[in-house]
């Protein structure tokens, strides 16, 4: 109401022609400010509703881990969104939005906002503010990170973890996300990726899998040919964790609309708000009657990737599937980790909470799932799962062998077997419980 006090009185003053005098310009209307501001509003409440995902994977990594490694876990988990947060404001968000140009990449400088109380006359009307735009694009790399981190737990040592993501958060995300939505050469190109199964999503999943490898199973984990399992010390938190980063996901799709300055864009986000909950119901029920019929029993853990599978599949083209085609492009998502967890098991590649299957398999098959609903040809998504996938795979693998060569990554054995909380920081996260 105050803004349009503001403006009514302002652009009902029209100047009459003076002698010696110029006539004044009507201010802003509000059919021309209403866009810039509603969408302002998108960013910052979608962009919130992203930064809770932070919590989710926290809850969600700390519920999986073992009790002796529950503050290890929080503590990457508040430390890699706050250097993120940093990295990105540094180098990152100027890197991946790099205006006009359109090469391989280019490093950007420091983020600056728009200047305190911004006149109408001089925001850029035609989309959003740069806080807002900086914010909600900040948490999605921060989500990044998150995943390599549930991946890599119970054996990696806290600052090696860190410093690969001041890398990933700082220059390898946004040098490839500038391909896709900083107008690079995917985007030319035609590659459809609607809010980041693969931007996202695959990158994490990639980065995670080049760490896996090099740091090797826990202890204990495959041993005389068998696949020995390791429960989580609380799966409460875990369910709390799904449910938030669900919730979360609804900022995650529906802020990538970009726009709610019209009836269409806000039509459009209700849209992927609604297609966004189904795809993540029909994974976590697909998982739960595939595992029924598989093991004898539901395994909630799968029920709860499955979920989380379902988001990532729909991720991709959230606003064009029909509700039955998001639920059965998240009832894939929820068939792939039922059957790509143990299947990266066979090959000894030890993902602590899943993040592989339920990130990188489903971030591929989201970003094909395209092509059923959206304008994007199939070998121009596989080109760009294929680019990002090398790209990512590479630069992480050879940043891992560096530490692991340098500083070193994984702790000794007898510390991987007392816990990381006590090795590293300290404390516990239950102290007055015995270890688990």
């Amino acid at each position: 109401m105050k803004l349009l006090k503001t403006l009514l009185p302002a652009a009902a003053l029209v100047a009459l022609p003076v002698m010696g005098m110029a006539q004044e310009a009507a201010a802003p209307t509000m059919d021309e400010v209403g866009p810039y501001i509603f969408t302002t509003l998108l960013f910052l409440m979608a962009g919130f509703l992203v930064f809770f995902m932070a919590a989710g994977f926290a809850m969600l990594e700390a519920g999986l881990v073992r009790s002796k490694n529950v503050a290890m876990q929080l503590t990457k988990n508040i430390a890699l969104f706050s250097i993120a947060a940093i990295m990105y404001w540094l180098v990152g968000f100027n890197t991946m939005y790099p205006g006009d140009f359109n090469g391989f990449f280019a490093i950007g400088g420091q983020t600056v906002l728009d200047p305190v109380g911004v006149a109408a006359a001089d925001a850029a009307l035609d989309y959003a503010s740069v806080g807002s735009d900086f914010f909600f694009q900040l948490v999605f790399v921060a989500a990044t990170a998150s995943i390599v981190s549930g991946a890599v737990a119970e054996r990696i040592k806290l600052w090696p973890f860190l410093a690969f993501v001041v890398v990933l958060t700082g220059l390898m995300y946004p040098i490839s996300g500038s391909w896709q939505w900083g107008g690079g050469w995917l985007s030319e190109m035609g590659f459809s990726d609607f809010a980041g199964s693969t931007v996202v999503h695959s990158v994490g999943g990639w980065a995670a899998l080049a760490g896996v490898i090099v740091l090797g199973p826990r202890i204990g984990k495959y041993k005389d040919g068998r696949v020995n399992p390791i429960p989580g010390s609380n799966l409460a938190l875990a369910t709390l964790g799904t449910f938030i980063l669900w919730l979360g996901w609804f900022g995650f799709n529906g802020g990538s609309q970009l726009a709610m300055g019209t009836v269409g864009d806000v039509s459009d986000v209700s849209r992927i708000f609604a297609n966004t909950n189904m795809a993540a119901a029909a994974g976590s029920v697909t998982a739960l009657i595939l595992t029924q019929i598989l093991y004898k029993k539901v395994d909630l853990t799968m029920v709860l990737n499955g979920a989380l599978a379902g988001l990532v599949s729909i991720t991709a083209e959230p606003l064009a599937p029909t509700l039955f085609g998001a639920l059965w492009i998240g009832a894939v998502g929820g068939v792939i980790v039922v059957f790509a967890i143990p299947f990266l098991d066979k090959l000894k590649i030890d993902d602590v909470v899943g993040a592989i299957p339920v990130h990188l398999f489903a971030g591929i098959w989201g970003t094909i799932a395209v092509i059923f609903y959206g304008e994007a040809s199939l070998m121009t998504q596989l080109t760009g799962i294929v680019a990002y996938g090398v790209f990512t795979f590479v630069a992480s693998l050879i940043l891992w062998f560096i530490l692991k060569a340098t500083v070193g990554i994984r702790v000794s054995e007898e510390e991987e077997i007392n816990g990381l909380d006590m090795v590293e920081l300290g404390m516990e996260a239950y102290p007055e419980f015995s270890k688990g």
